[in-house]
């Protein structure tokens, strides 16, 4: 099961305490006291499992290692260990007690998330002319703390969209490596699939239906991952009843979800046509001319149509 979404609270490591301690040395008894460590912080970094994220599915607050005291003889404390949480590449991060938001981008990539607290000051750096043997002291600082939703939202090159049962796995793996589950019935895929096209990045997005973009079916779970795709293929099957119709379910929720996703490039594939007789194909295929959409027919068991398909993913990697 993929988890995209997730809330955690995050606390820094404390700071550790002063010392007060003195030399034992004969004329040599001034102030020794060492200073307390600092607390670890705690980091995000980008990573390529997409599937990462479950690790925060029964671990809702993460604290990092608090600083040692400091120690007689000017032995500082050593510090808190920081802690790496590892998030999927396009996780967006909301810090939700300041609102400020974080995204992550690339591999690698790292994000502070909270500090670890200032460790104390020992009594050597309270020493002065008047003041000898100070026995002052300070205590380590609290690390800072806050709760942070972690949003994966899917960097793809090209997003693979369309209804229930239009092809889209199909079509993945047939122009990829990927393995995605394909069926004869709705809803066979119940999380994205990616493939690598070259360098292209493609992603087949789960089924949508009417009303996902108000919580309906699968709902808005899919819809955000559309999101950072560069370019659309839309894939209608031919077996439907109604293609103009299936078009126009997706184009509205989309523009629903978000505006600027009706804006994005788009091609149209009229899947699965090896179901239909040839008559049958151009009757279909009109009906999508009627509302000014110019599908191009394809099947998986049809090289020449895929050909098509593999001839706009090489254009689109020539511009990227």
């Amino acid at each position: 099961m993929l988890i995209d979404d997730v809330t955690v609270k995050l606390a820094g490591g404390h700071g550790g305490r002063g010392a007060v301690a003195f030399n034992k040395v004969r004329l040599s008894q001034g102030p020794v006291g060492g200073d307390g460590g600092d607390g670890g912080s705690i980091y995000f970094e980008g990573v390529s499992d997409l599937t990462i994220l479950i690790r925060f599915a029964h671990r809702k607050e993460i604290s990092a290692q608090d600083g040692k005291n400091g120690r007689g003889q000017f032995i500082d404390g050593p510090r808190g260990g920081e802690l790496t949480l590892m998030v999927p590449v396009g996780s967006t991060i909301t810090n939700l007690d300041t609102g400020k938001v974080e995204e992550i981008t690339k591999v690698g990539e790292r994000v502070l998330a909270v500090k670890g607290g200032h460790g104390g000051k020992g009594n050597f750096k309270f020493r002065s002319p008047t003041n000898t043997t100070p026995m002052e002291f300070q205590e380590g600082l609290p690390g800072e703390a806050a709760t942070f939703r972690i949003e994966l939202k899917l960097i793809a090159d090209v997003g693979l969209i369309g209804l229930p049962n239009a092809g889209k796995s199909s079509l993945l793996n047939e122009l990829t490596a990927a393995k995605a589950r394909v069926a004869n019935y709705a809803f066979t895929t119940l999380e994205p699939n990616l493939g690598a096209y070259y360098e292209l990045v493609l992603a087949d997005i789960p089924g949508l239906i009417e009303g996902a973009s108000s919580g309906k079916g699968l709902g808005i779970k899919f819809l955000k991952h559309i999101e950072r795709t560069s370019v659309l293929f839309h894939l209608i099957s031919a077996e439907s009843e109604d293609p103009a119709r299936d078009y126009e379910i997706i184009r509205s929720e989309l523009k629903a979800h978000s505006p600027q996703l009706s804006k994005k490039i788009e091609y149209i594939f009229l899947t699965k046509t090896d179901m239909l007789a040839p008559q049958e194909l151009k009757e279909k295929l009109a009906v999508l001319e009627k509302i000014g959409l110019h599908a191009i027919p394809i099947s998986i068991l049809d090289t020449a149509s895929i050909e098509q398909v593999r001839k706009i993913l090489n254009k689109i990697k020539s511009e990227k």
